[in-house]
């Protein structure tokens, strides 16, 4: 498994802890980074047993461990760790020594995982909530090699991704998402079980890579009719589809009555090979 170009740094230094910000061991959240640490041991357990059994599992930003501790107990999965944080990094090397050759310290969005993990990897972590978006999209352009991701985020995020058709919640993420996995809303985390804690209820998801191995349609142009749909979702779709695809030579779709949100999958891909019929004209 390739993972040179992303070394462990952490340096030696004392030993640091998720305390007080009065403590010298104190391993500082970052706002930057969208740290916030998990104290509940409770919800950190549940999401290690939320994944299923066996293979390799990728936590994104370990931070002080409390979640890694509990995959780490786990006999029937491999875990390693993507950690961008050098005081984290520090921090997991000390008290996770048998940790250390699987915790890379490196940017999970620019890591190549197909040279990275041949065989796959499963997803899993306390996301960041500036970046979760962000990693669900890295999911999908590796989609073929994760088959299960288990991650914590901003309950809106969650309720975006799980939200069926009609659905105010309903937007791009839900659609990209859905037509290749199947979504779990889990449970919802309160904000006092984090440090420091954020102003908004997070939540777990779980997704489970579907039976689907193709849309049945142009996939890069499905992705780019779902973002146009929703560039103005309180428009009928005719008004965004033809700002971004011209007036496909006078004709029009069903669905051009109709609001993004009220679609589903199965219509954006009907929608999908209708303008790659009518964009030419």
């Amino acid at each position: 498994m390739a993972t040179k170009r992303y070394n462990n740094k952490g340096k030696g230094g004392a030993r640091r802890t998720s305390g007080t910000a009065n403590d010298p061991n104190y391993v500082r959240p970052k706002k930057a980074l969208g740290q916030h640490f998990l104290t509940d041991m409770g919800v950190a357990r549940s999401i290690a047993e939320a994944m299923s059994e066996g293979g390799d599992v990728l936590e994104v930003g370990c931070g002080t461990g409390v979640l890694t501790q509990f995959l780490l107990a786990r006999g029937d999965i491999r875990t390693w760790g993507a950690e961008v944080d050098g005081e984290s990094v520090e921090y997991l090397h000390r008290h996770y020594p048998e940790f250390t050759p699987r915790l890379i310290f490196g940017d999970f969005l620019n890591m190549p995982l197909d040279e990275m993990f041949p065989e796959g990897l499963k997803v899993i972590g306390n996301f960041p909530y500036n970046i979760s978006s962000q990693i669900f999209f890295k999911v999908l352009d590796y989609k073929d090699l994760i088959p299960e991701v288990v991650g914590m985020v901003q309950r809106e995020v969650a309720l975006r991704i799980a939200s069926p058709a009609g659905n105010r919640d309903y937007g791009i993420l839900s659609v990209l998402m859905q037509a290749w996995y199947d979504i779990e809303y889990l449970f919802t985390v309160h904000e006092n079980v984090f440090n420091p804690p954020p102003k908004v209820k997070s939540a777990v998801v779980r997704m489970t890579r579907n039976g689907v191995t193709e849309l049945g349609c142009d996939e890069k142009l499905f992705v780019k009719v779902v973002k146009a749909a929703f560039s103005q979702r309180r428009k009928m779709l005719k008004t965004p589809l033809k700002a971004t695809f011209g007036d496909f030579g006078g004709a029009e779709h069903e669905f051009f009555s109709l609001r993004a949100e009220a679609l589903s999958v199965q219509d954006y891909i009907a929608l999908t090979n209708w303008v790659t019929e009518h964009i030419s004209q």
